[in-house]
């Protein structure tokens, strides 16, 4: 019965991609095993056993296009997509390329990749241009694509006008700021101004109580006023000393 699901699998691996040429046993049989374990939903026994095949057999692109579709099924898509790349590289007729590059295409829409599924369904079609199913893909990838532009064109149009609009509000900050400063400029050289005028009020004021009033004397004049009196009064001091000297009588130096 095993013989008998064995044969089944190769014959069905086969159809979906006829080798040109008998694959390694070894290398066959692991594939076999890996599609029974990929019918069984086992996916990771499944790529198991097609990385074994693969290291057995490099050529084997039943084991590689299989091995993509068991990382596309357990959700690995960066792992998918490699595999799926490599699977064309050893491709050898336009129906592994078609698989490949439709599959290739699957997994690029549902990374929203849409660019890059633009050109793997465009392939895809290069090589099997009767499949509906993957012009059906091409012509939504192309929908897609166009509205993701539209949508980063809308967003990136968006943003600029946020940009603008903080750059406007940054500029009408600054302004502001700009005749706080200069109000504040206004208001410092007012007050230096007003201290400035009260300054010389006060000065004034000091060199106006310093001035003689009418009728009075300075304290500098009443100073040289009292230094001349005095000056006066020693001559005339001088003056009556001299008189007494002369007028007193003269000593008798002759004795009795």
């Amino acid at each position: 019965m095993k013989t008998v699901i064995r044969l089944i699998l190769v014959f069905f691996s086969c159809f979906l991609f006829s080798q040109e040429k008998e694959l390694d046993k070894t290398s066959n049989n692991l594939t076999v095993d890996g599609n029974v374990e990929f019918l069984n939903k086992k996916l990771i026994d499944a790529e198991s056993n097609y990385r074994q095949a693969i290291s057995k057999d490099s050529s084997n692109i039943i084991a590689s296009y299989n091995m993509a579709n068991s990382f596309y099924k357990s959700g690995f898509d960066d792992e998918a997509l490699n595999q799926y790349k490599e699977s064309i590289q050893i491709s050898k007729n336009k129906s592994q390329l078609h698989k490949a590059f439709h599959n290739l295409g699957d997994v690029y829409m549902k990374k929203e990749d849409y660019q890059n599924a633009v050109e793997a369904f465009k392939n895809a079609l290069l090589n099997n241009p009767s499949d509906d199913e993957t012009r059906y893909n091409y012509a939504l990838a192309k929908e897609l694509l166009k509205n993701q532009k539209k949508n980063k064109n809308e967003k990136d149009k968006k943003n600029d006008q946020e940009n603008d609009n903080d750059d406007q509000k940054n500029d009408n900050k600054d302004q502001k700021n700009d005749n706080k400063d200069q109000k504040n400029d206004d208001e410092n050289k007012k007050g230096d101004k007003k201290n400035d005028k009260k300054q010389d009020e006060n000065d004034n004021k000091e060199k106006k109580n310093n001035q003689p009033k009418p009728n009075q004397i300075s304290p500098e004049q009443l100073k040289n006023l009292l230094k001349a009196m005095d000056n006066e009064e020693k001559k005339v001091q001088e003056k009556v000393n001299k008189n007494k000297v002369k007028a007193s009588p003269k000593k008798n130096k002759k004795d009795w």
